[in-house]
């Protein structure tokens, strides 16, 4: 008896620590994203000049792995918070980004945004934060008075 009590600890404990079970640690879930991007409604609710700095800083436990929220203006699409500083800076539209593979995906992620409820966009490939690596990628965006913001998951 003692003997197949071991064994079914060491099984679970070779689940536990498998590198599929290391990776998922490893990066946002769906379920993570989700709760972000209600995490970030109420922050730009409660003081949207200070949840957006805090968005850009990744304070306040807005970038947690390769979860990050990015919000843009409702009425010209000027991305105001983003993994990448430089197209903050250039004052990008998000309906002009593109993946890798040409596909237009930042009407994708504006259209959603138009909407008072979290709306899940298609898929679409981009990197990971800090990689160059386009991966399979889902946003959930929603609208929140004059801008609209998202968190994404990689699949």
């Amino acid at each position: 008896m003692l003997r197949k009590t071991n064994i079914g600890a060491l099984a679970t404990l070779a689940l536990t620590l498998s590198p599929f079970a290391i990776a998922q640690a490893q990066f946002g879930t769906e379920a993570e994203a989700k709760a972000m991007l209600e995490k970030v409604i109420a922050a730009v609710k409660a003081d949207k000049d200070k949840a957006l700095a805090m968005f850009n800083k990744g304070e306040g436990g807005f970038k947690d792995r390769d979860l990050q929220p990015f919000c843009f203006n409702i009425n010209d699409g000027k991305i105001l918070v983003s993994t990448n500083p430089n197209i903050v800076a250039l004052g990008t539209d998000v309906r002009t980004l593109k993946d890798k593979t040409g596909k237009v995906f930042g009407d994708m992620v504006y259209n959603a945004g138009q909407q008072d409820k979290i709306t899940e966009t298609g898929t679409y490939m981009f990197p990971r934060p800090g990689q160059t690596d386009p991966m399979p990628k889902v946003s959930f965006v929603s609208r929140i008075g004059d801008i609209g913001c998202g968190v994404g998951y990689f699949k």
